[in-house]
């Protein structure tokens, strides 16, 4: 057909269908947030079938306690991402870079190997031999948080400031779904398959195979998304460098550019405090409603329950206060609100074993903890814009907000021991202060008009 200016194309008479699923689907996944927020599934599915339901797992394969308890150690690749982050901005993958270009190579490349590391950890058995349930443990850990990076990455890079908050709010929400589905999930399908008449072993192995089959909702995303216009430009004003310099320009850009900018250090500050109100309170309310009265029944349909639903909401809204003020105004609201929150605890330490007072404080915690997490992730985005190691900087600024959920929180038992459970929310609200006068600082000397605008 002549497409030329003096003969336009006909428009066709009828609708053409779409020539195939891959078409359809493609249309349909066009809007970018919603690929970030199939993404997110697939980030939040593989988190729990390293820790928490695996350790249900070894528990009925009667594995002893101290075993289990060493466990925690297969979380290491979490904490330790940064490390091989530029490999990710750095090097092509084979075959999968130059079919399907920088970002989504590396994620279907990372999304296959996780599903050959859950079908790996689905084969071991618990009970005889725990140290190849460690070694597959770990792997799923590894390859979990190898995706991690990538996703990460591709959602800063795909998503422009105008959606970035959107893409925050799914990507969270997603991700609490993906977790909730690979551990209640994971268990009524494991029951399933007992009902079934399947002996206990291969009811778990089997359940561990439908958890690496659902990974492929994520590599099906990946296959009909579109690569990242930043990543593609900076794969072009690269591809005629070394892997080894690559790697070496990923790993030192990723420090220097970002130590190179205006209060840097403040900003690293900031992004350690300031979701340490909420991990300093988080590390004690188990303990704390346990030890009031209620039963870990009682706090696990609660938690599973309304604080899904408080989390999925207030992932939303997070999103809607990104849409509705600036940058330093929406850390505002989180901060206050995710800080403030903690009286709800005082309350119910006040009010002794009050199931109603529970559920109050719960959709509180996680109401305004997803408002905090949302708003946070998307300053995170904004401060990683360089295309040339998104991966590596997005890992190592995650890795420092780790630091007050790891470290500066383990001493939140001392200090509830010494003050009671009343006065110990109160100190919660506290800790968040200097995070608080971080942000005034940072606010009146520019440093967030400088990140430009990050709303909906």
């Amino acid at each position: 057909m002549n497409t030329s200016p003096d003969h336009p194309p006909q428009k066709p008479t009828s609708p053409q269908p779409p020539t195939s699923w891959r078409d359809s689907f493609a249309v349909y996944l066009q809007r970018r947030v919603l690929i970030v927020l199939l993404l997110g599934f697939s980030s939040g599915l593989p988190l729990a079938l390293s820790g928490s339901t695996l350790l249900v797992w070894m528990t009925e394969s009667g594995v002893d306690l101290r075993t289990i308890g060493l466990f925690a150690l297969v979380g290491t690749p979490y904490t330790l991402k940064f490390l091989w982050a530029p490999l990710v901005d750095a090097i092509h993958v084979p075959l999968f870079t130059r079919a399907f270009g920088r970002r989504r190579g590396w994620l279907l490349f990372s999304q296959l190997l996780l599903i050959i590391a859950i079908l790996l950890l689905a084969l071991t058995d618990p009970a005889r031999s725990p140290l190849f349930v460690a070694l597959g443990a770990l792997l799923v850990a590894a390859t979990s948080s190898t995706q991690d990076i990538v996703v990460d990455a591709f959602r800063v890079e795909s998503l422009p400031e105008s959606e970035q908050a959107a893409g925050m709010a799914s990507y969270v929400a997603a991700y609490r779904i993906g977790m909730l589905v690979s551990t209640a999930g994971a268990l009524f399908i494991v029951t399933g398959f007992e009902s079934g008449g399947l002996p206990r072993p291969q009811a778990w192995m089997w359940g561990y195979v439908v958890m690496a089959a659902m990974v492929l909702i994520g590599t099906v995303t990946a296959l009909v998304a579109t690569e990242p216009e930043q990543s593609a430009r900076a794969e072009a004003a690269t591809g005629s460098e070394t892997a080894f310099a690559r790697v070496l320009h990923a790993a030192t850009g990723a420090f220097s550019e970002f130590l190179g900018r205006p209060h840097a250090w403040a900003a690293l500050a900031f992004v350690v405090l300031f979701k340490f109100t909420d991990a300093f309170s988080g590390t004690m309310t188990a303990p704390f409603v346990i030890d009031l009265g209620f039963t870990r029944n009682d706090y696990a349909a609660i938690v599973k329950g309304v604080g899904l639903a408080a989390t999925l909401i207030g992932g939303f809204a997070g999103g809607f206060v990104a849409r509705r003020y600036s940058l330093a105004a929406s850390l505002w609201i989180g901060g206050v609100l995710q800080a403030v929150a903690n009286l709800s605890f005082s309350w119910l330490a006040l009010s002794g074993v009050n199931e109603w007072a529970l559920a109050f404080a719960i959709t509180m915690e996680n109401f305004t903890s997803a408002i905090g997490t949302v708003i946070f992730v998307a300053y995170l985005s904004a401060l990683c814009r360089n295309p040339l190691h998104t991966a590596t900087q997005y890992a190592l600024l995650t890795a420092l907000a780790a630091v007050g959920r790891t470290y500066l929180s383990s001493g939140a038992g001392y200090v509830a021991q010494a003050t009671g459970w009343p006065l110990f929310f109160a100190v919660c609200v506290l800790v968040a202060i200097p995070s608080l006068i971080l942000l005034s600082w940072l606010q009146r000397r520019g440093h967030f008009d400088a990140l430009g605008p990050v709303k909906v």
